[in-house]
């Protein structure tokens, strides 16, 4: 098979496929509005972006959950899947492909695929014993259960204990080619604890795992004997793949990677990193394909420093936050406040004050005072200046020559609060400056060009500010732009990646004086802190 050779101007990414026993919960939201972040970066770069998401729909998890409520399994199925798409939408997330593990399409995908494993020799009949997690849908040793034998990740599940003929596919057989792979790609497995768990756990010995299962109706029959059904990861995660062919495409394995693979990066929880990082790489090995270029694990989220769950009452549902605060509201916390990689945690008494202080203080009223004094002190509401007035030495036009490529650095290393913090050390240098400059003080001199120096230095700050910030807040970013008189859309995928492109935008001097600008409005509401009860 001749793979299409990728380029700079492609990036392929992915969410997990969700797990749809439930509807989304605050977890799934976060990962996909980090991938939604950086498939918009990658867009404002020029490049042509592919940002995948999708359920996986497939296991006994979701066979139980819908027998629960006494549906059939893919009835259930078809009633959880739409709740993903509205939340997405509602979080404004861009996404280009919705991969179904149910779909027909996938199941032409997962045989193809079995049957060049099959053909290898990898795949072999034989004894399963040992405890299972079905949350996890997956086997755990026993020095890995807590007391009790319960789950380490889903700590309120006790493990069953499974005796029974399975498939296997031959992760042992791949353990020094696994080695070797990570001692060459350094940067496969990201960030560096990430890296450091997975080689610990392959330094211990791959075991083989387990492709299928008995006396489950629920997922694709083995093609060689279809009395197995194959178990959910071997199914799951070939979704990737089944989501890259187009439209009308044939769904063949030649079809589905001609443009787009390997993947550029699996965006994932650190839970299911294992399954990413190891079994992953290995069956793509053994079918002859080549390895995604990154997997990067984040970290989980708490509330008021807890772990969430039903059991404790203090579950975040994410569309009702989305709902009450705004979907740029929910983005910039996220993402600004948490360090990503690392566990986070959500308290509302911060989330208000953090969203006060960046965008309503800082950033909202630094746009509106100066776009206030613009029509106040210069003639036609408009600033018959540019960039070429403004010194190199000035002092916020110093900071912002060097920002563009220090976000941008931030931003491809995922660092989104690295990305979000120099951006608003920007704006709030903005605001001291024009508190220290006073040119209310210096109209009433009679000294207009050093008036709209500060004004023109202020705003074009403002704007890189937005720019910059455009993939996290991209509403936000669309008025301020408006407001300063472009036309330019952020949630416009063509525009952003045309029309828009880094190597400009992003650079300290772009307002221009023949700039109309528009009526000064609130960029963003100040929220007050909930009444108690």
């Amino acid at each position: 098979m001749n793979l299409v050779d990728k380029t700079e101007k492609t990036f392929a990414l992915t969410t997990p496929l969700y797990y749809v026993n439930d509807v989304p919960h605050v977890g799934s939201a976060y990962t996909t509005m980090a991938a939604d972040v950086l498939a918009r970066f990658h867009r404002l770069l020029g490049r042509r972006v592919l940002l995948i998401t999708g359920t996986d729909e497939h296991g006994q998890k979701i066979q139980r959950s819908a027998e629960s409520v006494g549906k059939a399994p893919q009835e259930f199925c078809d009633e959880i899947v739409p709740s993903f798409v509205n939340l997405w939408q509602l979080l404004n997330i861009q996404y280009d492909r919705f991969s179904r593990t149910t779909a027909t399409r996938h199941e032409a995908i997962v045989k193809q695929f079995f049957g060049r494993v099959w053909e290898k020799g990898d795949i072999y009949q034989g004894q399963q014993k040992g405890w299972y997690c079905v949350s996890c849908e997956e086997f755990k040793e026993e020095r890995e259960l807590l007391e009790g034998h319960r789950c380490p990740i889903h700590t309120n599940k006790e493990v069953e204990w499974r005796d029974e003929q399975n498939y296997f596919f031959r992760l042992s057989k791949y353990q020094t080619q696994l080695q070797e792979f990570y001692q060459s790609h350094p940067d496969f497995i990201q960030p560096e604890s990430r890296r450091n768990e997975v080689l610990n756990f392959v330094e211990q010995g791959l075991q083989d795992f387990s492709i299928s299962r008995v006396n489950l109706d629920w997922g694709f029959p083995v093609p060689t004997d279809p009395q197995h059904t194959l178990y959910v990861w071997f199914d799951a995660l070939l979704g990737y793949v089944t989501a890259l062919l187009e439209p009308d495409d044939e769904p063949t394995l030649e079809n589905a990677l001609a443009t787009w693979w390997p993947i550029n990066l699996h965006l994932i929880g650190k839970d299911i990193l294992r399954f990413h990082a190891v079994y992953w790489p290995a069956m793509l090995l053994s079918s002859g394909l080549p390895l995604p270029e990154r997997v990067f694990g984040h970290g989980f989220l708490t509330k008021d420093g807890q772990k969430m769950g039903k059991a404790l009452g203090n579950t975040l549902d994410p569309v009702a936050l989305v709902q009450r605060y705004g979907s740029d509201a929910v983005r910039y916390y996220f993402l600004k406040e948490i360090e990503f990689g690392k566990d986070g945690d959500f308290n509302e008494v911060r989330f208000i004050n953090v969203l006060n202080a960046d965008l309503a203080n800082d950033l909202g009223n630094l746009l509106n005072r100066t776009l206030n004094m613009v029509k106040k002190y210069c003639p036609g509401d408009a600033l018959p200046i540019a960039n070429e007035a403004i010194p190199a030495e000035h002092p916020l036009k110093t900071i912002g020559l060097r920002l563009g490529e220090q976000v941008k650095r931030a931003y491809e290393a995922l660092a989104f609060s690295h990305a979000c913090e120099p951006i608003l050390l920007l704006v709030q240098a903005s605001n001291k400056f024009i508190d220290d400059q006073a040119p209310w003080s210096l109209y009433k001199q009679g000294q207009q060009q050093e008036v709209e120096k500060v004004l023109y230095a202020v705003l074009e700050s403002v704007r890189l500010a937005a720019y910059l910030l455009s993939p996290v807040i991209p509403n936000i970013s669309n008025d301020i732009y408006r407001q300063l008189g472009f036309g330019i859309n952020f949630n416009d995928r063509i525009k952003t990646s045309i029309a828009a492109p880094f190597s400009i935008h992003a650079t300290w001097g772009v307002l221009s004086s023949k700039q109309q600008l528009g009526t000064p409005q609130p960029i963003f509401k100040r929220i007050e802190p909930p009444k108690n009860d």
